[in-house]
């Protein structure tokens, strides 16, 4: 028998692993992260993740801002959801005044919070899509947000920043014809919902891509402190609103959705439940809310109504001293926390008893899915490194404080 002369193929060939830099420049990383990829061919065996720098400086700017003063710079947080940083500002402020806004306050924070919480989910349904270059998803997902900005302008006067809540209540009260507003957009978004749905829940390009990446199991993600739909994603319910009740979501009837898997799909479909839950919250908040002031009754706190300011020497000098000199918050230190679009948004603020801050803390959740997100990315492969990325939704003004 002749001898076989074909060479024998070493199937041990010794590689060096690629070390490879993602981001900053990167489109999806956001302009200021970049990960230190170690790569074994596609697959990451290792990521370092370093977040950059925004040059927001929150934290500090907010020790030279009267108390009121900083509403602006909660608003550039999580901007997608600017009203959820509002009021949970304010619940920390008032809670080391030891002052109760009215109920109709706590009513419209509720609702406006949940209309936050929903442009904050499209946005970040939509921007996963554009990721995997699904370019009409993203469409529909953005005309969604853009009927619900319509009604936050109505009420706060802007589409982005909106700077609506104060400590003791808030700007104003909704407009007149909110309720019928919110009918027409309910019925846009709740349309939008459903084709979203149609669209991408059974789709084979977007199962495969998002089915069994980015996975986190339950212990893990409690370990690293990840909250929100993140956490809710490996089956924990922990939700503020359900385990630690503030405003009125003690009044109202809604449910936590939860996950299985904590992989990206996961992720996907506790934000398109979320949605509907957030509509049944506005809808028992309209039904629920009563007539009555959205402003604590108290000078100490309170700006006066403009005839006082305009026609009494007691209106004009308390404006003046609100105005310049600040709330005089007494001495202390507080940690007030609710639950934003990505999870627990935590204000540490501590008072010297003068009016302007003498130091805010944030615990943004963004800040510390960012110091676990290796756990997602290690052992995936590199095209999966952005729409993991991209569903922890990782808002850079929040991550950089």
């Amino acid at each position: 028998m002749a001898e076989d002369l074909t060479p024998q193929i070493d199937q041990d060939i010794h590689t060096e692993p690629m070390i490879l830099q993602m981001g900053p420049s990167h489109p999806a990383t956001h302009g200021t992260v970049r990960f230190t990829l170690t790569l074994e061919g596609e697959t990451v065996i290792k990521c370092d993740t370093e977040v950059g720098y925004l040059h927001r400086g929150f934290e500090k700017e907010s020790e030279y801002s009267t108390w009121n003063q900083v509403f602006p710079y909660t608003d550039r947080l999580n901007y997608v959801s600017p009203l959820l940083n509002n009021f949970g500002y304010a619940l920390a402020v008032e809670k080391l005044l030891e002052l109760e806004v009215p109920p109709r306050c706590k009513w419209i924070r509720t609702l406006m919070g949940e209309i936050s919480r929903l442009t904050d989910h499209f946005t970040s349904i939509g921007a996963s899509c554009l990721e995997l270059g699904a370019m009409t998803p993203f469409i529909y997902a953005i005309e969604a947000r853009e009927y619900l900005w319509d009604l936050v302008e109505e009420v706060t006067g802007a589409r982005l920043t909106v700077s609506y809540g104060r400590i003791g209540g808030l700007r104003d009260d909704l407009t007149d014809d909110f309720e019928e507003r919110w009918e027409a957009t309910r019925e846009r978004i709740l349309k939008i919902h459903s084709e979203l749905a149609q669209l991408l829940s059974r789709n084979r390009v977007f199962l495969d891509r998002m089915q069994g990446t980015g996975a986190v199991n339950e212990e893990d993600a409690i370990s690293w402190g990840f909250t929100g739909p993140v956490l809710r994603s490996t089956g924990c319910d922990y939700d503020i609103r359900k385990d630690h009740p503030y405003f009125m979501y003690d009044e109202v009837d809604f449910d936590v959705p939860v996950g299985e898997e904590g992989d990206n799909y996961d992720r996907y479909l506790v934000r398109m439940e979320e949605i509907l839950q957030s509509i049944r919250i506005i809808d028992q908040c309209l039904e629920k809310m009563e007539p009555g002031p959205v402003t604590a009754d108290d000078p100490r706190v309170v700006l006066p109504e403009k005839d006082q300011v305009y026609n009494t020497i007691e209106g004009m000098i308390n404006h003046f001293k609100l105005v310049f000199e600040g709330i005089q918050v007494p001495a202390g230190e507080v940690y007030s926390y609710t639950e934003a679009g990505n999870g627990e948004l935590g204000y540490h603020i501590v008072s010297n008893g003068t009016g302007k801050p003498w130091k805010v803390g944030i615990r943004s959740p963004s800040t510390i899915m960012m110091g676990g997100i290796h756990e997602l990315i290690e052992g995936g492969m590199l095209a999966d490194i952005i729409p993991t990325f991209d569903t922890i939704n990782m808002i850079g003004g929040e991550c950089d404080k």
